[in-house]
């Protein structure tokens, strides 16, 4: 009888990418639209990523597993 596999969850699998130590990146929330009123340095920094808290890698990386 052949295995079932657990799919990935695709809406994770584009919004997070796990890094070569294990940690997993995500993108800012907050700066996408309404930016008129947000300052230039707040929307930089809004660019940048970040990792994701710990407490929430292992719910992160079951959504992300292949197989």
């Amino acid at each position: 009888m052949a295995k079932v596999k657990m799919k990935t969850n695709r809406s994770a699998k584009k919004r997070f990418k796990i890094t070569a130590t294990g940690k997993i990146k995500r993108m800012k929330a907050g700066g996408a639209h309404y930016n008129t009123h947000k300052a230039k340095d707040r929307k930089r920094r809004l660019r940048r990523g970040t990792l994701v808290h710990p407490s929430w890698e292992d719910k992160i990386k079951g959504m992300l597993k292949e197989t």
